[in-house]
C-alpha cells in the first residue's frame, strides 16, 4: 500500500509528491492528462512554436522550493526580464517600468508620482515580506473540540500578531487595508496620473473578474507582488523552455526521490470506510489504497465531483455550492514571424522583453469589467502581451516569435446559455485587433494560434470557470478561511484526506507554496 496518493499532476501535487517521497514514503501521483504539470507545462501549438499554454511568467515560485527539490539541478533556468511592464497608450506615449528606470518614466506624467514611489514601493515591500513569511505555513485553524486540539492554532495565531505587531502603525493599517478596500482605492492615495495607475492597478485584475475599483482587489495586487525571481523582490522572469520546464523539474525532482508518476490516470471517485478516505479509483475502474488521499484539484470539484454528496459533511458542502470561482480569462498563444512594432515606440527594445499592457487606465478596465457583465466579453478588452522568444530563443524558428496573450475580461459562463464554443474565434479576433491598435502590423504577422476560453480552461485543466486561482481571492475564502475555517491545516473534511491545491493558503499562482505546506501536515501524521 502507498502512503500517499496525490490526485493531480500539477505543480503543488508534484512539489508536495517530492517532499513526500524525499521523506522516504511510497508516494503515486496520478495525472489525467498524457503530460505532467497541470496548468503549467509548454505544448507546440503550432509547427515549429513551442509556449506556455496557460499559466505563462515566472515570479511567485517559492525560492525554498527551488533549493529543496534542487530544481536547477534537474535542468530549470529562470531569466529576468530586461523591463518589467510597458504600457502603450492610445496617444503614443508609453510608460515603462523596470530596475533603474520607473521613477523616471513615472516623472513624464507627473513629478509629483515620481516623488511618492519610492514610499509606496517601500511600504509594499514591507507588507510583501511579512506575506513572503507567511506563506510557508499553516494559518491558524479554526477547530473544534477542547483546549488541547485549541492550544496548538492559539499559539500559531499568536506567533502571527507578533509578527504583525512588529510591523509600523502605518504598515498595519495598509495591510488591513489593501485586504479590504479596492487597488483604484488604495493607488489613488498615491497617485494622480494614469499611466502609473493602470500598471499597478492591473495586478489588481490579473486573474480576477472584478474591476479594480471592486472592493478587495487591493489585496489581489498585493498577491502578485510578494514573489522574487533569482534572488530579486518582486521581479518577473521566464523559464527556458517555457512553464512546463518548472514541473518537468518538479516530476524529475520527485522521482528522483522514488515517487511514481502515472500519465493518463484520472480519478474517478474516493473510496471510504468507516468514515476514513482510505483510496482511489480511477477512470480505469483500477482500486488503488493509501495511508493518505492528497488533492491537487479545485476543492469544489474534490467534494462536489469526487465524493458522493452523503459521504461529505454538511458544513462542508455548503461552504462548496457557494466557493466562488471565475475568473474571466482568456488565453491564446500566437506565433508571429516577426516581433511587432507598436506606435508608442516603434522596433525591438527591452520593451519587447517586459509584460506589455494594453489597458490605458482603471477607468479603461473598470468599463472592460461591467461590459463583459453585460455583454459577455469586453468589446474593449484588457490584453497582456508576454514575447517570451524575445529571452528564450528555443521556443520558435530562428527570427520568428512566439507571443502569450492573457486577456481579460471575459464572463466565466456567457449569459443566455451561449456556449463559449461558439463565440470562442469571433472573441480571438477581437483580441488581436485590441494588440492591432497599438502594434499596427501585428495581425499580419500571426502564423498561427492557440485559444483557450475559461471553458477550454475547465475541460483541459479542471479550472472551473476559467479560474487560475482555484477559487476567488476574495477576503472571506483567504488565509483561515481558504478553503474553510477548520480545514486551513490541508486536513480535508475527512480522515485521511488532503488538500494541496491553490485552494488552500496562500492561494493561486505557480507557488508550490500549498504543496510544500500540505507535505509539512501529512508528514506530521504518517509519522
Amino acid at each position: 500500500m502507498y502512503d500517499a496518493i496525490l490526485i493531480g499532476g500539477g505543480h503543488n501535487g508534484l512539489v508536495c509528491a517530492a517532499y513526500l517521497a524525499r521523506a522516504g514514503k511510497r508516494v503515486l501521483v496520478l495525472e489525467r492528462r498524457g503530460v505532467v504539470g497541470g496548468a503549467a507545462v509548454t505544448e507546440e501549438f503550432h509547427p515549429g512554436f513551442r509556449n506556455s499554454v496557460a499559466a505563462y511568467t515566472v515570479s511567485l515560485l517559492q525560492p525554498k522550493v527551488i533549493e529543496d527539490l534542487q530544481l536547477a539541478r534537474h535542468g530549470l533556468q529562470i531569466v529576468l526580464r530586461k523591463a518589467s511592464n510597458f504600457l502603450p497608450r492610445p496617444d503614443g506615449s508609453y510608460l515603462l517600468t523596470g530596475a533603474g528606470r520607473t521613477q523616471d518614466e513615472v516623472a513624464k506624467f507627473s513629478r509629483k508620482d515620481a516623488a511618492a514611489l519610492p514610499e509606496y514601493e517601500r511600504r509594499l515591500d514591507a507588507i510583501a515580506d511579512v506575506l513572503r513569511a507567511l506563506a510557508l505555513q499553516a494559518p491558524p485553524n479554526v477547530t473544534e473540540g477542547g483546549w488541547l486540539k485549541a492550544l496548538p492554532e492559539l499559539v500559531r495565531a499568536g506567533k502571527l500578531g507578533r509578527r504583525l505587531g512588529a510591523l509600523e502603525a502605518t504598515l498595519r493599517t495598509d495591510l488591513l487595508d489593501l485586504f479590504t478596500i479596492s487597488a483604484a482605492e488604495y493607488l489613488d492615495r498615491w497617485f494622480e496620473s494614469e499611466p502609473i495607475k493602470a500598471v499597478l492597478g492591473f495586478d489588481g485584475v490579473v486573474g480576477n473578474y472584478a474591476s479594480p475599483y471592486t472592493p478587495g482587489s487591493a489585496y489581489v495586487l498585493l498577491h502578485h507582488v510578494f514573489g522574487e525571481v533569482n534572488g530579486v523582490k518582486g521581479a518577473w522572469g521566464h523559464a527556458i523552455g517555457g512553464m512546463g520546464a518548472i514541473t518537468q523539474a518538479m516530476a524529475r525532482s520527485a522521482t528522483a526521490a522514488g515517487a511514481e508518476i502515472r500519465i493518463g490516470c484520472g480519478v474517478r471517485e474516493l473510496l471510504v470506510e468507516d468514515g476514513r478516505v482510505t483510496g482511489v479509483v480511477t477512470e480505469h475502474s483500477d482500486i488503488v489504497h493509501a495511508r493518505a488521499i492528497v488533492a491537487n484539484v479545485n476543492p469544489k470539484l474534490l467534494y462536489e465531483r469526487l465524493l458522493a454528496p452523503d459521504r461529505v459533511p454538511a458544513p462542508t458542502r455548503e461552504r462548496m455550492a457557494n466557493w466562488r470561482c471565475g475568473s474571466g480569462t482568456f488565453r491564446m498563444n500566437v506565433a508571429l514571424d516577426r516581433l511587432p512594432s507598436f506606435t508608442a515606440l516603434p522596433g525591438a527594445g527591452d520593451h519587447l522583453t517586459a509584460g506589455i499592457i494594453m489597458a490605458p487606465s482603471l477607468a479603461y478596465m473598470d468599463r472592460a469589467y461591467l461590459d463583459a457583465r453585460a455583454h459577455g466579453w469586453s468589446r474593449e478588452p484588457i490584453v497582456e502581451m508576454l514575447i517570451p522568444s524575445t529571452l528564450d530563443d528555443s521556443l520558435a524558428p530562428n527570427g520568428q516569435h512566439v507571443a502569450s496573450l492573457f486577456c481579460q475580461h471575459v464572463a466565466p459562463v456567457l449569459p443566455d446559455g451561449a456556449s463559449w464554443d461558439t463565440h470562442r474565434e469571433p472573441v480571438a479576433d477581437l483580441m488581436l485587433d485590441t494588440v492591432e491598435r497599438y502594434a499596427p502590423g501585428f495581425r499580419a504577422s500571426v502564423l498561427g494560434r492557440q485559444i483557450k476560453s475559461p471553458l477550454d480552461l475547465e475541460r483541459d485543466f479542471g479550472l472551473i470557470g476559467g479560474d487560475i486561482f482555484h477559487g476567488a481571492l476574495s477576503l472571506n475564502q483567504l488565509f483561515s478561511a481558504r478553503p474553510m475555517l477548520g480545514q486551513a491545516n490541508y486536513r480535508g473534511a475527512l480522515p485521511g484526506l488532503y488538500l494541496c491545491g491553490a485552494g488552500t493558503h496562500p492561494g493561486g499562482g505557480v507557488t508550490g507554496a500549498p504543496g510544500h505546506n500540505a507535505a509539512q501536515a501529512i508528514l506530521a501524521d504518517l509519522r
